[in-house]
């Protein structure tokens, strides 16, 4: 009796504090392949094994996003709980793992520059190698066109560090409200910058020459929003008098950006 009522009291309090734990996991076996297939939790081992998985506080765009029930008997106990399903995507079994879930195939391509930024990110998170799922890092190619340009954009769920690998580059970042300090540097072959979690940044090629960057990020799933696209963008679009407002122009100027998107 005693040994059921410590594992509820454990289990609640799992439940209760998954919500401020900040940092990645500390892994409990060799690999949690993402299963991509399957729309299962996986309830195994002595009592009960569940897997909350965190990635830098926030995991998802909504936390609370496809809850998925679990009913756990402790003899006669029963307790509900609801499991948050990080990137949406359960554990495969380990013997259902081969190679292929920790591979990419793809760096060696430049990307297509071809388009109105020019340039191309090609990533590298738990959507492309699943074993990713979890480990709360993920990597991105960028390729830019002569004056090709990574628009201003933030990542939700991750700190960024960018390596040029060829050519150069100018990169910023924007400090939040009330200071928005800019802080910008030129990047040349081999050296390196930091772009903070969630901070307004951005990169641009101003050279006459292609440039290729690496970027590493502390998330497995870091999202991306790049500012233009969603603030004039959005499906629907936001109210020409809201925007018109914020920008400090007429409806008109909105009208024209939004036309852009």
């Amino acid at each position: 009796m005693a040994t059921h009522a410590f594992l509820l009291a454990a289990a609640l309090l799992a439940l209760s504090c998954f919500h401020a734990i900040a940092s990645d996991p500390s892994l409990l076996q060799d690999f949690y392949v993402a299963n991509k297939m399957s729309t299962h939790i996986y309830i195994h081992n002595y009592y009960f094994h569940f897997y909350i998985y965190r990635s830098s506080s926030i995991v998802s765009n909504y936390l609370i996003n496809k809850l998925t029930v679990a009913y756990i008997h402790f003899s006669n106990f029963l307790l509900l709980l609801h499991v948050v399903r990080v990137n949406g995507l359960p554990c495969k079994d380990e013997k259902d793992v081969v190679a292929e879930d920790f591979f990419f195939l793809g760096f060696h391509m430049a990307g297509n520059t071809t388009n109105k930024q020019g340039s191309a990110v090609t990533p590298v998170n738990v959507a492309q190698i699943a074993r990713l799922n979890t480990l709360g890092i993920s990597l991105a190619c960028i390729d830019y066109a002569p004056y090709g340009l990574n628009p201003p954009h933030t990542h939700p769920r991750a700190t960024e560090i960018l390596t040029v690998l060829e050519g150069s580059l100018y990169v910023g970042f924007v400090t939040s409200n009330p200071d928005n300090k800019l802080f910008t540097k030129v990047l040349n072959k081999g050296d390196v910058f930091v772009f903070p979690e969630g901070l307004i940044h951005f990169q641009f090629n101003y050279g006459t020459k292609s440039t290729v960057a690496l970027a590493a990020l502390s998330s497995q799933n870091p999202g991306v929003i790049t500012v233009a696209s969603v603030v004039f963008g959005s499906k629907p679009s936001i109210s020409d008098d809201v925007l018109a407002k914020a920008f400090q122009v007429d409806k008109q100027t909105i009208d024209r950006i939004q036309a852009q998107f």
